[in-house]
C-alpha cells in the first residue's frame, strides 16, 4: 500500500503552525490524487507529533509497505519554499520522525522535508537558535504569504510523489533535491 503521512499536531490551536507543515501539505495535495490511477492512502495522525509512530505502525505491516511509505514533515534547517527528499536517514533531531523510526524499528523509508525557516535574499537561513525561541518559532502560525508559498510548493510535492511512485525514489531525488 502506498502511504503518505503528514506529521503535525491535531487540534485547532496547531492548525496553521510551522510544526504542522506535514499535515498542511497533505491536506493540500490529497485532493490532487482523488482521480489518479495511483492508489495512495493519506494519513494525518490524530496523535501528537512526538507519538506519530503510534499512528503509522499499524499501516506498515511488511518490508513492501515500508518501501512505499513517504513521511512529509517540517525542517527548520531548510528555507521556506524548499524541499529535500531523503531515504534511510536518521531523524535529525525531529521528534515526530524519531517516533516513526522507533515504532517501525527502521529508518528505511522516504521522507520529504519541507523548509520552514526564513532566509535572507542571499539564501542564508535566519532560524532561531535558543531552545525556547525554536519552540516558539515551530509553534508560531504561518503568515498569509508563507501559506501561499506552501500552496505553490504543494504542486512540486505532488510531482515528487508521482515520480516516487511511478518511477523511483532516485529519480525523484535527482529532480527535486
Amino acid at each position: 500500500m502506498k502511504l503518505v503521512v503528514g506529521l503535525g499536531n491535531p487540534g485547532e490551536e496547531y492548525e496553521n503552525t510551522r510544526h504542522n507543515t506535514g499535515r498542511i501539505l497533505v491536506g493540500m495535495i490529497e485532493k490532487k490524487f482523488e482521480d489518479s490511477k495511483l492508489k495512495i492512502k493519506f494519513l494525518t495522525p490524530d496523535t501528537f507529533m512526538n507519538n506519530s509512530g503510534r499512528a503509522v505502525v499499524p499501516l506498515v505491516k511488511s518490508k513492501k509497505d515500508l518501501a512505499q511509505l513517504v513521511i512529509i514533515y517540517d525542517d527548520i534547517d531548510l528555507p521556506l519554499g524548499k524541499i529535500k527528499i531523503s531515504f534511510n536517514r536518521s531523524s535529525g533531531g525531529h521528534n515526530g520522525l524519531g517516533s516513526v523510526i522507533k515504532a517501525l524499528k527502521s529508518q528505511e523509508f522516504l521522507r520529504i522535508r519541507i523548509g520552514i525557516s526564513r532566509a535572507t535574499p542571499g539564501g542564508k537561513l535566519k532560524k532561531p537558535s535558543r531552545e525556547k525561541a525554536v519552540l516558539n518559532f515551530l509553534l508560531g502560525e504561518y503568515k498569509k504569504p508563507e501559506l501561499e508559498t506552501l500552496k505553490k510548493l504543494s504542486k512540486i510535492v505532488v510531482e515528487a510523489i508521482e515520480t516516487i511512485f511511478t518511477e523511483s525514489k532516485e529519480k525523484a531525488m535527482s529532480l527535486y533535491n
